[in-house]
């Protein structure tokens, strides 16, 4: 039990000693290992305008010849055009981006639906 205890301790130690940005690559890999089923909405205003289900991952860009991170996001997920989290006949899976500056967007896990 103490063995137990002392490799919490020492796992916990690390996570809290890592950055946020470490801390978030950590979370990707484990959902990338244990999948996921994301949704993405865009807002304009206060109005939903558009919906993506099955998103296994967004990815952050980054430049081919500096490797720093740009400013948009991207992934490939269904184009729910109903708005029913469901996969209808007609919604293709599609590659979309979004910035992260001037996007409304909220990404979360569907829990079933």
């Amino acid at each position: 039990m103490k063995k137990l205890l002392l490799i919490s301790t020492v796992a916990v130690a690390f996570i809290a000693g890592c950055t946020q940005e470490s801390q978030n690559k950590i979370s990707r890999s484990i959902q990338n290992w244990t999948g996921t089923n994301g949704v993405l909405d865009i807002y304009a205003g206060s109005k939903l305008v558009k919906r993506f289900i099955k998103i296994d991952k967004l990815s952050t860009a980054y430049g081919t010849d500096d490797a720093k991170p740009r400013p948009y996001r991207y992934g490939y997920g269904y184009d729910d055009k109903n708005f029913n989290y469901r996969r209808d006949p007609g919604e293709k899976k599609v590659y979309f981006e979004f910035s992260d500056y001037s996007t409304s967007y909220i990404f979360y896990e569907n829990d079933g639906k």
